[in-house]
């Protein structure tokens, strides 16, 4: 990747590297360098932080913690499936072609640092982050940014149920982020970064409600997933 791509993709992690326009200009001179210290920090920090959000927040944040060190590659852009596993596939695919497994949908902040955990997770065999549960189609970052979409920003992943459980992708979720701060994740404050489990199914249902319900104060909403739009391809 060179640093121009680099350059335009940082544009889409505004959240990540800071709140307002300055910030995010000395974020972008900075290149990538700036988005491994505040993604992958946020991220790391997130899995340290686990336990406000419970025992079971902590069980997942563990286990995405040892894939990690485990792992060979990471995958920041476009899609993962796990440590070492091609990132060939686009967004402009998705969802990927021929897909027989069920999908799984979260929003918790910036969707980059959250595709990373995701990614690191075994049986998690493709991601994509983009936008979901918003009022108009086909937005933009620019749009969803202004706050007048409703749409938040997401990740999206197919997941082999064989070998993790919807259960444990909402373990992964929940010691990853704060479900108790309100339209927000740290510094990056707009409804675009509410926490959201975006079921996909009755049974998905069920265990996002039973999960939220062992958080106490999780502001987290759980609600059938709506159209989900991919970001834009850089």
């Amino acid at each position: 990747m060179n640093a121009n791509v680099a350059l335009r993709k940082l544009k889409l992690v505004k959240g990540c590297a800071g709140g307002g326009p300055a910030r995010r200009g000395a974020a972008a001179a900075r290149g990538v360098e700036a988005l491994s210290s505040s993604c992958l920090s946020t991220s790391l920090a997130g899995f340290k932080s686990a336990g406000s959000s419970g025992s079971s927040g902590r069980a997942g944040a563990n286990k995405v913690l040892a894939q990690a060190a485990k792992g060979s590659g990471v995958f920041l852009f476009g899609f993962g499936g796990g440590a070492g596993k091609s990132n060939a596939a686009k967004m402009a695919d998705w969802p990927p072609e021929g897909n027989t497994l069920p999908l799984a949908t979260f929003a918790a902040g910036c969707f980059w640092g959250v595709e990373l955990r995701f990614q690191r997770i075994p049986g998690v065999e493709k991601t994509a982050v983009g936008y979901i549960q918003g009022d108009m189609e086909n937005p933009t970052y620019e749009m969803i940014c202004t706050g007048m979409t409703n749409h938040t920003e997401a990740v999206q992943m197919t997941y082999d149920p064989t070998v993790v459980s919807f259960a444990e992708l909402c373990d992964v979720f929940y010691g990853g982020h704060n479900p108790k701060q309100l339209n927000a994740q740290g510094n990056d404050v707009g409804t675009q970064y509410r926490s959201g489990i975006y079921y996909h199914d009755e049974e998905q249902k069920k265990v996002a409600e039973e999960k939220k319900a062992q958080v106490e104060g999780a502001v987290t909403e759980v609600q059938a997933a709506a159209k989900f739009w991919p970001a834009e391809e850089y």
